[in-house]
């Protein structure tokens, strides 16, 4: 054989061996062994370093007093949540109305599959539910609002007023009043009602709701 026919030869043989390695499946993998020096693994495992820091906190009782505060902040929480932001004591009262309709985004079925309202319709909840009490939202951090709304009750038909609070403990008034009172959790219905001053008092007229932002008195 000639030198080219062996270079051609050689050429072949290295092709066949690369295309070979190409196709060859990566789960054939070798242990090469250990290549320069090797250390210890000196940092501890995560899990392992949490144990042992709460293990430290319990001998030394800080994690009993962790608890007991986060029970503490619970409870505070349940008892006295946090107040609406944005609202006033009501200083200039007024009086205003709200058409609570909303655009429905969807279609609405009935159990049989039957189309009931096509979405982009304008519907006023009013039309089905009447409200059947009145809404009355004042901040039982203030003790004239809380005498203004007691008033104001009294002057009532029992049950036709549902107390709502933006601020204070409700649990420590439905104590002393000994009827349900509610709380306004994050300023949702005062918000969407447009409620700026407090107290105020919602009621029906048609298919409106009237807010009336009344200046407290004692």
């Amino acid at each position: 054989m000639n030198k080219a026919a062996s270079r051609r030869s050689a050429w072949g043989q290295l092709l066949a061996a690369t295309t070979l390695l190409l196709t060859l499946p990566a789960l054939h993998a070798t242990d090469l062994g250990i290549v320069g020096p090797t250390y210890a693994i000196t940092e501890p495992h995560l899990l392992r370093m949490i144990e042992q820091r709460l293990r430290d906190k319990e001998q030394s009782g800080e994690l009993a007093r962790l608890q007991q505060a986060a029970r503490e902040r619970g409870i505070a929480a349940v008892r006295q949540p946090a107040p609406v932001d944005g609202l006033a004591p009501t200083r200039h009262p007024r009086t205003f109305y709200v058409d609570p309709s909303f655009t429905l985004d969807r279609n609405v079925f009935d159990d049989k599959g039957n189309l009931m309202f096509a979405a982009g319709t304008r519907k006023n909840p009013l039309e089905v539910v009447s409200l059947s009490r009145q809404l009355l939202f004042f901040d039982a951090r203030d003790k004239m609002q809380v005498a203004s709304a007691s008033a104001l009750m009294a002057r009532t038909p029992a049950g036709r007023i549902k107390p709502i609070l933006t601020g204070g403990s409700y649990l420590d008034l439905m104590k002393s009043w000994r009827i349900p009172v509610y709380y306004d959790q994050h300023g949702v219905l005062t918000r969407r009602l447009g409620i700026a001053q407090v107290p105020a008092l919602v009621s029906q007229e048609g298919l409106r709701l009237r807010i009336d932002e009344l200046q407290a008195r004692p």
